[in-house]
């Protein structure tokens, strides 16, 4: 095991390793702009280092800064957490040159991974179902993109081969609609993930999203934790996750679970990793690997008793996974609501000091977060600032815990999402299970247009 590890990120999810490292009796390196100077991680850390000021670009994305702060502190390996360089082939090449471990997949399989194209074909590869569309890149011919059209069926979605998260798609519902959409999605593709390529799938109506958390180590050995929901979603954003998922056959989610071991195997894959599906009609269809933890991972932690934190940290240090498929076991249910610094309803985001931070606690309640009495939520950055996980032997049990868990958090000083999360816990349909992906933004432009009838 490795003797000091860097954490190159900020917020929960920086303390969450941290908690981690030090069960392993790791010690830490906490990176961080001026503007977390007073974070909780930072103080906690076994040592701090200031990379730049408050814009991400400058500090937390600013490479040699981390690079630096990794040699002058001899640590030995860097973790990326989620978002900022997490899924950066070029920065997990650049740590690896250096001299230090990352804890996280090689970079040739982060580059295969990172471009949708590739990783649908690799995916089709080792016989895990697929969106239908494009075989690969759109050609320049019109004529053959709107043949391709044709064959696939309407309405199709042109999506940016490297975008990700919401980012580089664009829905077309008509053939006179069509060739300006991939003009306009190459156009933004180039310009926000400096790549060009686009290819196109068709677009599923009504679909859930559903994803299966992989683990798997540098000797090939691969094995999936079961399958999360996380398909109440607002602009392609997450807003509540859940394991497992409701009324989906156990069967099924093996079958699906074992091809995604199986591509792990056929990759080479080295970590934890997340394969991510949209299911409808009892089918699921791939649309992209997160090679990376995930925000949701503590409901799979909570319902398998898997650290997979503990895991990437182990696996990096050349560790064998020590777990089979058998060993995996499902219990009970865990629920995720996501705390965000913003209007619950206009969504706006909501910075400055919290005055008071009350967590909620009792049995089968978990809270990820590293807010506190008189912190300051910094406007620079992504607006969550925490997590409340519930779980029960039951999914009925989790809600009830989580109903519970809102009503006793208490955080003044500014605007959380909390008003909203109450209000899904108690909506009919969520509480029936199986929601789609559409259908939190149906609810809140159903609740808008009721206020402004008033």
């Amino acid at each position: 095991m490795f003797g000091k590890v860097l954490i190159a990120n900020r917020g929960e999810i920086a303390l969450r390793i941290l908690r981690a490292c030090r069960e392993l009796g790791v010690r830490t390196v906490a990176v961080h702009s001026e503007a977390d100077t007073e974070a909780k991680y930072v103080k906690l850390a076994d040592e701090s280092v200031c990379i730049g000021p408050a814009s991400s670009s400058l500090s937390y994305l600013n490479v040699p800064a981390i690079i630096s702060a990794a040699e002058v502190t001899d640590a030995e390996a860097i973790h990326p957490g989620y978002g900022f360089l997490s899924e950066n082939a070029d920065f997990a090449e650049r740590v690896e040159r250096s001299g230090f471990a990352f804890i996280g997949p090689r970079p040739e399989t982060i580059r295969l991974m990172g471009d949708k194209v590739s990783a649908k074909q690799t995916m089709k590869e080792a016989d895990v179902p697929c969106v239908p569309g494009s075989d690969g890149a759109l050609p320049e011919d019109p004529k053959e993109i709107t043949k391709i059209a044709r064959a696939v069926g309407y309405p199709v979605i042109i999506k940016a081969a490297g975008g990700g998260g919401g980012r580089g798609m664009r829905v077309v519902h008509t053939e006179a609609a069509l060739l300006n959409a991939v003009t306009m999605t190459r156009s933004e593709a180039g310009a926000a993930f400096n790549n060009s390529t686009v290819y196109m799938e068709k677009f599923l109506e009504n679909p859930r999203h559903i994803e299966i958390q992989v683990l798997a180590d540098a000797f090939d050995n691969a094995i999936y934790l079961g399958e999360r929901d996380c398909s109440m979603q607002r602009r392609h954003q997450k807003v509540i996750e859940e394991a497992p998922a409701p009324g989906i056959s156990r069967k099924l989610i093996a079958t699906l679970g074992e091809r995604c071991a199986q591509a792990c195997r056929l990759i080479h894959y080295r970590g934890a990793g997340t394969f991510e599906f949209l299911y409808e009609n009892g089918k699921f269809f791939f649309i992209e690997m997160n090679t990376r933890v995930q925000v949701e991972h503590p409901v799979t932690e909570q319902v398998t008793g898997i650290d997979i934190v503990q895991a990437q940290l182990r696996i990096a240090a050349g560790e064998k996974l020590g777990l089979e498929q058998k060993d995996i076991e499902i219990r009970g249910h865990a629920i995720e609501c996501r705390i965000n610094a913003e209007d619950p309803f206009k969504f706006t985001p909501s910075p400055g000091k919290i005055e008071t931070w009350h967590a909620p606690g009792g049995p089968g309640i978990r809270v990820d977060s590293h807010a506190y009495s008189g912190y300051t939520v910094p406007p620079h950055y992504d607006s969550m600032i925490g997590k409340v996980i519930s779980c029960g032997h039951t999914r009925e049990q989790a809600i009830a815990r989580m109903s519970i868990a809102l009503s006793e958090m208490m955080v003044n000083g500014i605007k959380t999402n909390i008003p909203l999360h109450q209000e899904l816990m108690l909506d009919e349909r969520f509480r029936q299970g199986g929601t789609s992906i559409h259908y939190l933004e149906e609810k809140l432009a159903k609740k808008n247009a009721a206020l402004k009838s008033q």
